[in-house]
């Protein structure tokens, strides 16, 4: 499953998707695990399956319901992106990840070769403070250098967003198949 952040590239939520899916957005979704809503209606936990014209199928689960969990793991067919502090760090000065590629059981499938590499991204600032530090930066390109403003980030957003909806929409209408417009 090719995804990264809450971003939404090609036809993907949450994660950014590898190979020739991630020029369009999947033809349908479908919620895969029976959802969980608070007492005013909320959704707390849902997942969904995404399909593609081509048969490349991708799922995802979110929830809000265990103590502290704030994992991603992002499953590909050549790979595997795992993060187990991504909505709050556990420290602010760091953001450990681990990414494994072309992986396969050792022999006698007592381990995975290669095994997975730890990766630590060291930052003097937290994330909000970066995330502030990089607003700054592009406002400021904008005003004095003459800058474009990046059309990436409100694409990406729109098309999250129309995914989200297709979920919602198939969880409300009784869990049917939403087609998914680009």
């Amino acid at each position: 499953m090719p995804w990264a952040h809450s971003a939404m590239q090609g036809g993907t939520a949450s994660a950014r998707f590898s190979g020739p899916s991630t020029t369009r957005s999947p033809g349908t979704w479908s919620p895969s695990a029976t959802p969980v809503k608070n007492q005013a209606g909320v959704l707390l936990a849902c997942g969904a399956t995404l399909y593609w014209a081509d048969g490349k199928v991708a799922t995802f689960h979110c929830s809000f319901l265990t103590n502290l969990t704030m994992d991603i793991t992002v499953i590909g067919t050549n790979g595997t992106l795992h993060v187990t502090d991504f909505v709050i760090p556990y420290e602010e000065k760091s953001g450990p990840f681990s990414v494994a590629s072309e992986s396969n059981f050792a022999v006698l499938h007592t381990g995975w070769v290669p095994q997975p590499c730890r990766h630590v991204v060291a930052t003097e600032l937290p994330q909000e403070a970066l995330m502030v530090q990089e607003f700054c930066r592009l406002v400021q390109g904008i005003r004095d250098g003459g800058a474009s403003v990046e059309r990436k980030w409100p694409a990406i957003t729109r098309k999250t967003q129309v995914v989200m909806d297709a979920v919602k929409t198939s969880i409300d209408n009784g869990f049917q198949s939403v087609d998914v417009a680009s």
